[in-house]
């Protein structure tokens, strides 16, 4: 049986657009660690702005729609499990750790409330909204897409969601830096250093890893043994997601399949074994990168409406600030520390990888840890709450 030449050329156009979608992450990552002003803006900013350019200069061929719906569909369900294999869901017993991890958390949930009733009923599906600010304002960009693909939200109020999302966590953080630490250590308590966590040898580890390219070594025998290991129980893990999902209604399918990822990657977790294996976390960041130019791909400039976002644009407002501002009262009430409050609310806000750069900014590298732990439980629970959150909003 001979293929034509109009197969040949899909085919060969598939596998070029496959490739680049998978391949274009990695030459941002190495951009980033060889310039510093690319460095700062991040790979997730440049790859969302690679996708929308190549999504909307209109030379595509025809097979992009299938090729963005199949990598969109498959990143996140890979990426979820191999980011949870390494965590270790483990808590210190310090007070002030695990009360603002708490406060953290009801302060976010209490935000996005209060901002939805202000915003919501003038924001297209207001409450799958608000359940996918609960899941970013609590994890990360995984649970952002994961909610975006369990809900169902279409691809141009994601896209909206993240533009306005790296705008007001900009002016998050660009206030804590410049007058937030120093404000907030004037009247809340501040015991500089005095934490559970001592580990020096641990936390210089961590701040060293954030300069280094976390790949390294990944092609070599043991990293490629490592990777096999990781992707053959990811796939499993996949695989009996899916199987579970598929007995039950069609109508919660993408549902019970995302949150049974996460409850079998957080059991996966707890095997030494598997916690033991590197580079997990990168795998899964990597299938996060090429989700994220591949759903940037998907929307349409022309469709966006940036004036009639106004609303969702006072929403994020609401939650991130909203949030610092509550989070601010409860540690004023139960005493707890400055430093171990900003760290925490950095975590929940701008997600793990930005704990390292406000604990160097603090000049308090021993909130790293204990900021790190909290980020690893705000992963894990941000499918459930988020999803919780937008049946609850749906409701009001």
């Amino acid at each position: 049986m001979h293929l034509n030449l109009y197969d040949e050329m899909s085919i060969l156009n598939w596998i070029i657009l496959v490739a680049g979608f998978c391949l274009i992450p990695s030459g941002v990552l190495w951009l980033c660690r060889r310039f510093s002003i690319l460095g700062k803006i991040g790979p997730v900013l440049l790859l969302y702005g690679l996708g929308i350019i190549i999504g909307n200069i209109g030379l595509m061929p025809q097979q992009m729609p299938a090729v963005q719906e199949l990598l969109s569909n498959a990143m996140v369900p890979l990426a979820i499990p191999l980011m949870l294999f390494s965590c270790t869901f483990r808590m210190s017993g310090a007070r002030s750790q695990i009360l603002a991890m708490v406060t953290g958390l009801i302060s976010v949930t209490a935000a996005v409330i209060i901002g939805y009733l202000l915003f919501g009923a003038n924001i297209p599906e207001g409450a799958k909204v608000g359940g996918m600010l609960t899941g970013v304002y609590t994890g990360g960009t995984i649970n952002l897409a994961a909610l975006k693909t369990m809900l169902g939200v279409a691809d141009e109020t994601y896209i909206l969601i993240n533009s306005y999302d790296i705008l007001v966590s900009f002016l998050y953080l660009s206030f804590l830096l410049a007058i937030g630490i120093k404000l907030f250590r004037k009247f809340l308590p501040n015991a500089l250093g005095d934490f559970t966590s001592r580990d020096a040898a641990a936390i210089k580890a961590e701040m060293d890893k954030e300069n280094e390219n976390p790949y390294k070594g990944l092609f070599t025998r043991e990293g490629m043994s490592h990777a096999g290991k990781l992707m053959g129980l990811t796939v499993l893990i996949v695989g009996v997601s899916a199987g579970v999902a598929l007995v039950l209604p069609e109508s919660v399918f993408m549902t019970i399949f995302i949150l049974m990822l996460t409850t079998l990657g957080i059991a996966a977790s707890f095997s030494k074994k598997v916690r033991n294996l590197k580079y997990s976390y990168d795998i899964g960041m990597y299938f996060i990168y090429i989700f994220c130019i591949v759903v940037a791909s998907m929307a349409d400039l022309s469709k966006l409406d940036f004036v009639g976002g106004l609303d969702l644009l006072g929403y994020l407002l609401i939650a991130v600030f909203g949030s610092l501002v509550l989070q601010v009262i409860f540690a004023k009430i139960f005493r707890i520390d400055s430093d171990m409050m900003v760290i925490s609310s950095v975590t929940f806000i701008n997600s793990p990888p930005f704990v390292p750069m406000m604990a160097a900014a603090m000049k308090n590298k021993d909130v790293l840890i204990p900021g790190l732990t909290i980020g690893v439980i705000g992963y894990a629970v941000g499918n459930y709450l988020g999803f919780l959150m937008s049946q609850l909003l749906a409701l009001l």
